[in-house]
């Protein structure tokens, strides 16, 4: 008798997440295991190259691949992860357009989710500071910058537009170096086509906590890749950092200011919230994981790869947060979950790395390859080469080769994107005997009658009874919201009727800052019929 197919979850859809799929589905027979991968996006992102992104180097589509293309037999859930049960194999993902979170079952669990920005331990950068991490970043940078530029060329005010024309990034790592270098090339070389702005008035601050940058190069080649920014006009503030933010200024440790109007964070970072509130095995902020990459308590069926992941390497070196590393450990990982499902000799992790590439704009970079150190020109075209012959796909190779030459002999088109609103909050229309909501779905909105009225329905010995008759003006759900709990009724149209819907995240936050407001559904949720 065969055994059952074993169910494989990937959670995360990066380097690492994707890489380990692919593997999977070239290693195992279909009948051996059925492979589920859970994204919030359907694409995978070449977060190298997001700088370009900012810059209008390379088209917004420039960076992604469909994991569906990529992986063809894998099944994509593009839900967020909501819940981990480590004991009894469950991943809870969120809700879509139904207000029910679907539970997945597993054998053998991949944790690829990766890391997210923390700007909490600052005041201010949560409300002010940009975050430069997903595709959704980049083009809400862009956008910003551009945008920028238009009310600076508007502008005339000499001081106010000195403002809008300086920009601070935090964070001299490898991200931060190259969005700096990208952003201070793209806003220089545009000022050209706006008639009130002057090269000149560009100002970019690079703000780094440490003695250096660069300070995963060696010396020689941080101190070249300092020059070369320093000659391109870039400030770099060293041995100080961001202590807060505000919508005028970025405040230093050491006591000084800069009044500006852009901030953007490439540090620090942190396990997204799920992963932390995961009870296993933790290390120095990562979960922590043996030299097989099996997540240290549940060895056997659950393995952790990528920037999520605390690790060291069969010669007890730590593994980097790298791409080059994460793609690596994911074909481990799926050597392993082979190896275990067939009860074979497991692989421990061994790569140490060939080399780092660090692109300075203006066609310079430097490198660190298999111990030469080399700066300039050669290793910007060293850079540009591996990161084509890295992205997944002959389609998408081209696609970015053709990007790349058309920047070469075109400018970028200065258009800003306005794709959506900020807030969440918005009208929907009902007919009569339609259904706003079921008892049991998950509580994700609080909504006002504005026209027309609805019906509360309450399960009762296996029958629907009505508790309740809304008109307009009234409110209703919130005591999902409020308890955190599923819906206890079921509401449903009574006449033709216009809601005024306010989504769970708009409606805590509102809650949160006018107190008012959030007494005033208190009290309203305490005076509805308890059954």
């Amino acid at each position: 008798m065969s055994s059952p197919k074993k169910q494989i979850l990937v959670l995360g859809g990066g380097f690492s997440g994707v890489r380990t799929a692919m593997m999977l589905e070239k290693m195992l027979r279909p009948e051996e295991a059925a492979v589920t991968l859970i994204n919030r996006e359907n694409y995978l992102v070449f977060r190298p190259l997001l700088p370009e992104v900012v810059s209008l180097s390379i088209g917004l589509t420039g960076t992604i691949s469909p994991i569906r293309r990529l992986c063809s037999r894998t099944d994509l859930v593009m839900r967020a992860v909501e819940e981990i049960d480590l004991k009894d194999q469950i991943v809870t993902v969120s809700s879509g357009f139904r207000p029910r979170r679907p539970q997945l079952r597993y054998d053998y669990l991949v944790i690829a989710l990766g890391s997210v920005t923390d700007c909490n331990g600052v005041p201010g950068m949560l409300e002010h500071a940009k975050p430069f991490r997903t595709l959704a970043d980049a083009i809400a940078l862009r956008n910003h910058v551009i945008r920028v530029l238009e009310e600076a060329n508007f502008e005339t005010d000499a001081e106010f537009r000195k403002k809008l024309l300086t920009f601070v990034v935090a964070g001299a790592g490898f991200s931060g170096i190259e969005l700096v270098a990208e952003l201070n090339d793209f806003v220089r070389a545009a000022a050209k086509h706006y008639r009130h702005i002057s090269r000149e008035e560009v100002c970019c601050i690079l703000v780094h906590s440490g003695p250096r940058i660069l300070p995963e190069m060696a010396a020689g080649l941080a101190s070249f890749a300092q020059r070369q920014l320093s000659k391109r006009g870039i400030q770099i503030i060293l041995n100080d950092c961001l202590v807060a933010a505000t919508s005028e200024k970025a405040v230093l440790e050491k006591g000084g200011e800069i009044t500006c109007n852009t901030i953007i964070s490439t540090v620090p970072s942190t396990l997204p919230q799920v992963l932390q509130d995961l009870d296993c095995a933790k290390d120095k902020g990562r979960l922590s994981a043996n030299v097989y990459l099996e997540l240290n308590g549940h060895e056997g069926n659950v393995w952790v790869v990528g920037d999520c992941a605390s690790s060291n390497t069969i010669s007890g070196n730590p593994v980097p947060p790298a791409a080059r590393h994460a793609t690596r450990q994911a074909t481990t990982v799926a050597k392993n979950i082979c190896a275990t499902i067939r009860r074979g000799k497991k692989s421990a992790f061994a790569f140490e790395g060939l080399g780092k590439l660090a692109p300075l704009g203006h066609h310079n970079a430097v490198a660190n390859l298999c111990g030469i150190q080399i700066s300039g020109f050669a290793p910007w075209v060293v850079w540009r080469t591996v990161y084509l012959m890295k992205m997944p796909g002959w389609n998408r190779k081209a696609h970015l080769a053709t990007d790349w030459l058309m920047n070469l002999l075109f400018p970028p088109d200065l258009v800003q994107f306005r794709a959506s609103s900020a807030s969440g909050i918005a009208e929907q229309y009902f007919r009569t005997g339609e259904t706003v909501f079921n008892e049991g779905d998950m509580g994700d909105s609080v909504y006002m009658i504005q026209q027309g009225e609805c019906e509360v329905f309450k399960l009762k010995q296996g029958r629907h009874q009505s508790v309740a008759v809304l008109k307009s003006g009234e409110y209703f759900g919130e005591m999902a919201l409020l308890s955190d709990k599923r819906r206890s009724a079921t509401v449903k149209a009574v006449t033709p009727s216009r809601l005024l819907l306010i989504p769970k995240e708009d409606f805590n936050l509102i809650r949160s800052s006018v107190p008012a407001f959030g007494s005033f559904f208190s009290e309203l949720a305490q005076s509805r019929p308890a059954s």
